[in-house]
């Protein structure tokens, strides 16, 4: 009995409209978890920096240490809605350098992960856009993945979506949903951004789920918005517009594992032939 109650949980994603002010971005945020617990939910997700405008000229104004007040908000957040908290992702000052990092918090308010975006957006689209996230941040040197009693979970954030291997390594550790705080732009996001998530689950047969910023045309970087969840099929199970909202996904896990029988690609691996392997472990 027990078993089947741990089957499915009700997953939130909570894409906010992401201001200039600090502490606006931190109580709506906080409101807005309170109202997706109050749904059920058991694990939240928030956007990639969501307590700062994104932009290699906000970094550093916005950055904190961790713990500071951005995660003391996140772990006061996760406590009194009793949920996970995957706080998207705040500019992170360590040892005088700044990384786009995502802080995890379990229900009981403490900090269960803490991961740095490894994979720096530095692209240059001509006539389109240019953005060099190495001007300011450092990369981070760890894979991340977090044990609820539902099911194991993979951190990416934005950029590192687009590295197949790395959804590849948390699938082989035994993750079951891929979480990945994102900003695409108007450019980027139109193009790849659900077909980036579609081909992430349906290669590794779980659940995706990713949470953008609102969208603000007055920005100086616009962001695409369109929160999605995928199911391991392949299927766009929940999406929202553009607006600032909350959209709910009810992840199966026996459903995962019907379709994981049904197409038994893990078995049918030719690891005679090739292999995707980690050489760290993950940090959780």
């Amino acid at each position: 009995r027990l078993s089947l109650i741990k089957s499915k949980f009700r997953l939130a994603v909570v894409q906010l409209q992401v201001t200039s002010v600090k502490a606006d971005n931190l109580s709506r945020a906080r409101r807005l978890v309170q109202q997706a617990a109050g749904q059920g939910s058991k694990v939240v997700l928030l956007p990639e920096c969501f307590n700062s405008p994104y932009g290699t000229s906000f970094f550093s104004d916005y950055a904190e240490k961790i713990p500071g007040e951005s995660t003391q908000m996140l772990s006061e957040a996760a406590k009194e809605s009793q949920v996970y908290l995957v706080g998207g992702s705040i500019p992170e000052e360590d040892g005088g350098k700044l990384y786009n990092t995502c802080a995890v918090f379990g229900p009981g308010g403490e900090m269960i992960l803490k991961h740095r975006k490894i994979h720096l957006f530095d692209i240059n689209v001509p006539g389109k856009i240019c953005f060099q996230e190495s001007e300011t941040l450092s990369p981070g040197n760890s894979l991340s993945t977090f044990d609820t009693p539902f099911c194991k979970v993979g951190v990416g954030i934005c950029y590192d979506m687009r590295f197949a291997e790395l959804a590849q390594v948390y699938s082989r550790e035994g993750c079951q949903l891929l979480v990945y705080p994102g900003a695409f732009n108007m450019t980027t996001g139109p193009a790849h951004w659900e077909l980036l998530q579609r081909g992430r689950a349906v290669d590794n047969q779980v659940y995706v789920a990713t949470a953008s910023p609102a969208r603000d045309e007055a920005a100086s970087y616009v962001a695409w918005g369109h929160s999605t969840v995928v199911n391991p099929w392949g299927e766009v199970i929940s999406k929202a517009g553009a607006e600032e909202t909350v959209i709910y996904a009810d992840i199966d896990l026996q459903y995962l594992s019907d379709i994981r029988r049904q197409i038994p690609i893990t078995a049918q691996r030719r690891d005679d032939l090739y292999s995707v392997t980690s050489v760290q472990e993950a940090s959780g």
